[in-house]
């Protein structure tokens, strides 16, 4: 019985972990540690500079980013919060959604639960698979999000990239084999991948912020299960010593 129930299990993880790699092939890994807080920090003052303009985290309060990534709160109200406010106030975008969907034909979405509903390394591809489009109303295009409405807020950062594609069969579009750094930027490429990596951490992060708490409660959850299976299982053992 134990045995079948066993397997079963055993079945199922394999099943979700086939799944799951299905649903994340091709993604390079962003190797994503919630337990690197530096890089949260670092995270946290890149997307504030340079996606908070237009992207909110509306379930994400600054006092609470402040606690976790121990930050001090007046250090957060001073580099983080450019449209003012109050440090127990969620993070809004100052953008209004009109003007957004005025300049980019939709208004940026938040961000708070993007890295939960995108497999684990899909932001951190995304943010490195931006390349010059002139067809496009911003004159950017993505390969991860074809055709996406964002434009390469990072492009100072990365660099201009540009698109080398194979040719096609007659009548079908082209096909993307791979970009080349066209124009560099101020960061190189490993400095870049470690950017991109540090935003998806923190969004990450936000997208589930108690699993920090969680992680931690869980060692010592574990340590009193252990505790009390050995004190049940001498106690079990004094109670039943005279009838073995």
């Amino acid at each position: 019985m134990f045995r079948k129930i066993a397997a079963l299990l055993v079945a199922g993880l394999i099943g979700i972990g086939v799944a799951q790699a299905s649903e994340e092939g091709g993604l390079e890994p962003a190797n994503i540690r919630l337990d690197d807080v530096a890089s949260m920090q670092r995270g946290a003052r890149l997307f504030f500079n340079y996606c908070a303009g237009c992207h909110s985290l509306r379930f994400m309060r600054y006092s609470r980013i402040a606690a976790d990534l121990g930050l001090d709160p007046k250090d957060v109200e001073q580099n983080f919060m450019f449209a003012g406010g109050k440090i127990g106030d969620p993070v809004i975008s100052p953008m209004p959604p009109a003007d957004g969907t005025a300049w980019f034909g939709k208004a940026p979405p938040d961000l708070s639960l993007e890295a939960r509903a995108k497999p684990e390394g899909w932001i951190y591809n995304y943010l490195k698979s931006f390349y010059v489009d002139p067809s496009r109303p911003t004159g950017w295009n993505n390969t991860l999000f074809p055709n996406v409405s964002m434009p390469n807020a990072l492009w100072e950062l990365q660099g201009v990239q540009t698109a080398v594609t194979k040719p096609a069969a007659e009548g079908q579009d082209a096909v993307i084999e791979r970009l080349e750094l066209h124009t560099p930027g101020r960061q190189n490429a490993e400095e870049f991948d470690r950017t991109a990596r540090d935003i998806a951490t923190f969004l990450q992060y936000v997208g589930e912020p108690a699993a920090l708490q969680r992680e931690s409660m869980g060692v010592w959850v574990l340590l009193y299960l252990a505790l009390f299976t050995l004190l049940a299982y001498f106690l079990k053992h004094e109670f039943w010593k005279d009838v073995h």
